[in-house]
């Protein structure tokens, strides 16, 4: 898990505003001989449902407060926990052109069905010009060569031609923080971002599976495919052949939507609101566990499984999960095995 870090209001190309003396991103660790920008504390307060037939559940809200700061924090800092999503398929993602995205958008719900999928508008740095946005969990990125670019610089602290300047430059009076030659060279740079882009899609399991099939019928009819649109086109990516030109099945629209209050970060990233995120893909669902030994969802954790992340679902996800909620329990337990075998 990282944690965005901003204060109200927005940088010189439309995004969050760097918190001063944090950057855009908590450090959380220090190299040898400094100290950490700071740590967060987690505590959870419980929240308890039923479902219609009585079935009790119980989920947990979380409360995040930055602790053990190096310095004072400044005045109305915003705080943005992120979960790390999975990172195949994305090469796919990317070749999806944008008039299908702005095709797929409703902004003003048209057609009065209370879904209405936005697109972020971001900064392409490499371009120097706004951009339609798809990756993160708020669609802040235009593209993998400046996701792979941010990670470095965010998460490794690595610096790039593309982002040149360190996390703590302008913050710390030391030499690791001054301006320097970039750590990774363009050739390194774009090679990440292709083997990014070329991780394949695991293949869908259980497909002759009845109670799986059934659960795929209800999917639909409870309307979750609203926004995790089952089926995409991806056009042509220069350099990428693997992925052009392919039907996927990646259950996204790469939109954002309101999710309602109580999963709202209140933070702002270019056009996305503190209530909007964008729709994760859901290809692969059903492996997180295999893979990395827990079943955490959500933008940050909150969800200890598929069900509990379907729970919090609001705003324009309300009369999906109300779907859900109502459900007999033979059919709850159809649509997550359907979500499972993703």
């Amino acid at each position: 898990m990282l944690f965005r870090v901003s204060i109200p209001g927005q940088d010189a190309v439309g995004g969050p505003k760097p918190a001063p003396g944090f950057g855009g991103q908590l450090q959380t660790r220090g190299i040898t001989g400094l100290q950490p920008e700071g740590d967060v504390q987690f505590t959870y307060t419980p929240v308890n449902g039923q479902y219609a037939d009585g079935t009790p559940f119980s989920l947990r809200a979380p409360t995040h407060t930055i602790i053990n700061p190096y310095t004072t924090l400044p005045s109305g800092v915003l705080l943005g926990p992120r979960i790390a999503p999975p990172v195949f398929g994305l090469g796919l993602l990317e070749a999806v052109p944008a008039v299908l995205l702005y095709a797929l958008a409703d902004p003003n719900d048209r057609n009065r069905d209370g879904i209405s999928g936005r697109v972020n508008i971001v900064y392409d740095a490499a371009a120097k010009r706004n951009a339609v946005g798809r990756f993160g969990l708020k669609a802040n990125t235009p593209n993998l060569r400046q996701q792979t670019a941010g990670a470095y610089n965010g998460d490794m602290g690595v610096t790039t031609s593309l982002f040149a300047a360190e996390n703590c430059e302008g913050q710390l009076s030391i030499p690791q923080c001054a301006r320097h030659a970039p750590e990774v060279d363009d050739e390194t740079l774009d090679a990440a971002a292709f083997y990014v882009r070329t991780l394949g899609v695991p293949a869908r399991r259980d497909l002759n599976d009845g109670q799986a099939l059934r659960g795929e019928l209800l999917f639909f009819s409870a309307r979750c495919s609203s926004c995790h649109i089952p089926l995409l086109a991806t056009g042509h990516l220069p350099g990428v052949p693997a992925v052009s030109n392919q039907i996927i099945r990646p259950f996204t629209d790469l939109l954002l939507h309101d999710m309602g209050a109580q999963l709202a970060d209140n933070r702002p990233d270019f056009l996305a609101t503190g209530r909007e995120w964008r729709t994760p893909p859901l290809w692969g669902i059903g492996l997180v566990n295999t893979v990395n030994n827990h079943t955490n969802f959500l933008h940050d954790g909150r969800a200890r499984n598929i069900e509990e992340a379907v729970l919090w679902h609001g705003g324009e996800a309300t009369a999906a999960r109300e779907s859900f909620r109502h459900m007999s329990a033979r059919d709850r337990a159809a649509l997550l095995k359907f979500l499972n075998s993703l």
